[in-house]
């Protein structure tokens, strides 16, 4: 009995533990009321240790709990950084509380992109041309008007030569009709001159008869 009294005064670094174990045992005094005493008798304190494992006692000596970080540090670490924005509220909701663990549903607001990096895009410094690479762009743009206007001139003659064939070709079709027409008619001018003859020499071999 004595003996767990002075384990826990001897180790400092477990007065979280023991306040905990404190509540502990002010809950089983008054578990009907629920009311939790600032002040305990020694005796009673000592009677609610002896019932405490001491195996208990001991690791959770031996294995102190991480003392909590400063108000800082809390809030660093609910700054959740993708480089492009912070995420610095959260709601976390309690699902399920069971003896093998507990299950919570983070709530995570969307990211503001206030804070973040503006992207622009750099564009590396242009170097002043030097008289020497004027005058070569100056050539070269003479060089490409020169020969544009040689495309279009070479375009044109081919669409004239191309115009010209065209009415060349129309106009020897309209000479080879007319020269048929003629034809036509002068071999029906002699056809004609024919039957005429004929008849002629029909009527005059009718009156020497």
């Amino acid at each position: 009995m004595s003996w767990g009294c002075c384990v826990v005064l001897m180790l400092p670094s477990c007065r979280a533990q023991r306040d905990e174990d404190k509540r502990r045992c002010r809950e089983q005094i008054l578990p009907h009321h629920r009311v939790f005493s600032t002040r305990m008798t020694l005796a009673a304190y000592r009677e609610k240790m002896r019932e405490l494992p001491l195996v208990s006692l001991f690791c959770s000596c031996i294995l102190p709990q991480n003392p909590e970080p400063p108000a800082e540090q809390k809030e660093a670490a609910g700054v959740v950084d993708l480089n492009l924005c912070n995420i610095r509220d959260m709601e976390v909701i309690e699902l399920s509380k069971r003896s093998s663990g507990q299950a919570f549903e983070v709530i995570l607001k969307p990211p503001t992109f206030d804070g973040g990096p503006e992207l622009r895009a750099t564009t590396p410094p242009r170097q002043k041309p030097s008289l020497e690479e004027i005058q070569k762009k100056l050539d070269a743009a003479q060089e490409r008007r020169k020969c544009q206007e040689a495309e279009l001139l070479k375009h044109l003659a081919e669409r004239r030569e191309h115009e010209r064939e065209v009415a060349q070709k129309a106009l020897t079709k309209e000479r080879q009709e007319h020269r048929a027409d003629a034809h036509k008619e002068q071999r029906l001018m002699h056809l004609n001159a024919s039957q005429e003859k004929l008849q002629e020499k029909e009527k005059h071999s009718v009156e020497v008869s």
